[in-house]
């Protein structure tokens, strides 16, 4: 069995995933499974969110006793990690693999992406804390590596553009979640809870001279139906913009690369090069 104490000596390689765990003797609590558990874990942290989730109110979810959990987990953090991989289990990879090119498949994972945060607001936070690297997380990686490969950026510009489509996606999923979440602790609908709190502000006199130049935008948003809408348009074309980026970089690479070409010398080398296949050139690979 592995105890926090155990993992907090070793915090870089503090995973589930990175651990053997020796099977105890004989047989554990009659119908209960890792996958029950994991499946009970993860209503309650929808239902009550990261800070309210614990052995004892997992067992009595379950209806056994808490050291029954211990015949398959070690720790509270064990069934957060395989929690974790599971919902990214719900990324429709299928969807992914069927898309149409390499912008189609940045579109569709960043909309699943967004999708599974605002499914399960816990996985904002948790995302920092643990590693992710449980099966379906690396699985979800490899179409997200595959999807950037495919832009025609070279590999050292790849991580600056994963970063800015699905770290977007991450802020927006977060705040998407987050806001539904007050909503509903409000007893209110989305749609109710943003007109009552744009109005209480709007209406506010000390807020007056600080909004002046935002009422246009204000009045704006407010024409556009509901929240559910906004959200989704604004997604979708910030999404738009960042492809758009991506196309611009890589033409820029790519006329670098043109310009760098230019300059090889007589004998078919570059000037200042290290190899004569021109694989150190700007842009080389797209």
């Amino acid at each position: 069995m592995v105890k926090a104490a155990d993992r907090a000596k070793n915090p870089a390689r503090s995973s589930v995933w990175l651990e053997t765990r020796t099977p105890r003797g004989g047989g554990g609590p009659a119908g209960l499974d890792r996958e029950r558990i994991v499946a009970a874990a993860i209503r309650m942290l929808d239902e009550e969110g990261l800070a309210k989730l614990s052995m004892r109110k997992l067992a009595a979810e379950l209806n056994v006793t808490a050291m029954s959990l211990y015949w398959y987990v070690d720790t509270k953090d064990d069934i957060i990690e395989f929690a974790m991989d599971s919902v990214y289990g719900e990324f429709d990879l299928g969807a992914v693999e069927a898309a149409d090119g390499w912008r189609e498949m940045i579109r569709v994972l960043a909309l699943e992406y967004r999708r599974m945060l605002v499914r399960h607001p816990w996985m904002s936070p948790s995302a920092g804390q643990y590693l992710n690297i449980g099966p379906h997380a690396i699985a979800v990686g490899a179409k997200i590596h595959e999807a950037i490969g495919g832009t025609g950026l070279p590999m050292d510009r790849q991580p600056s553009a994963t970063s800015a489509v699905f770290q977007f996606v991450y802020g927006y999923g977060t705040i998407e979640s987050q806001f539904g979440r007050r909503a509903a602790e409000a007893g209110m609908s989305q749609d109710d809870f943003y007109t009552e709190s744009i109005k209480a502000f709007r209406d506010e006199p000390g807020f007056a001279d600080a909004l002046e130049p935002m009422t246009e935008l204000l009045d704006e948003r407010a024409s556009h139906g509901s929240v559910t809408q906004i959200w989704d348009r604004d997604f979708a074309y910030a999404l738009d913009v960042l492809v758009a980026g991506i196309e611009t970089m890589v033409s820029r690479e790519t006329e670098a690369g043109r310009t760098g070409a230019g300059r090889t010398g007589a004998g078919g080398t570059k000037a200042g090069g290290t190899g004569a296949d021109g694989a150190d050139a700007p842009g080389a690979g797209t």
